[in-house]
């Protein structure tokens, strides 16, 4: 998937204005302009899309972590240049507050079955012998359960 396709997804989710996706990377001591954003949320073969690169996507999850559950005390997580499935999932998870039972819910509602054991491996370390990459199609069934979810 790409950074374009999943910040359209996340903002007819949870219904985000460009100057809120605005608002959500200056709480990561980001800064992202309204003329970025509509860039950004343009359909791929549209005059006038950009693409969102990683560093760009990282830090509007670290903005919708703090924005959804607050800012965390001393200095902001560094986002990182290079994003992974796995990653952006992670991210989300913190975000959204989410336990393993509530994620496997959310999947359901996107008729997507998961185990608790295969959910968990996306969670670990890449070092780790249980870790287990996040392919496309998980994210995208875990970002059509959230629509599912959040906008019932």
């Amino acid at each position: 998937m790409n950074n374009n396709d999943i910040l359209r997804r996340l903002r007819y989710t949870f219904d985000l204005k460009e100057l809120s996706i605005v608002d959500i990377f200056a709480s990561a001591d980001g800064v992202a302009t309204q003329e970025q954003v509509v860039s950004w949320l343009k359909k791929d073969d549209d005059a006038g899309f950009v693409d969102m690169i990683d560093l760009e996507m990282a830090t509007f999850l670290n903005g919708f972590i703090n924005t959804k559950r607050g800012k965390r005390e001393g200095p902001q997580p560094e986002p990182e240049k290079r994003l992974t499935n796995n990653t952006i999932f992670m991210k989300l998870r913190i975000a959204l507050n989410l336990q393993a039972e509530e994620i496997l819910d959310i999947m359901q509602l996107a008729e997507f079955n998961l185990s608790k054991h295969e959910l968990s491996s996306f969670f670990r370390k890449p070092d780790n012998r249980h870790y287990c990459e996040c392919k496309d199609q998980i994210l995208r069934n875990f970002l059509m359960g959230l629509q599912k979810h959040y906008r019932a």
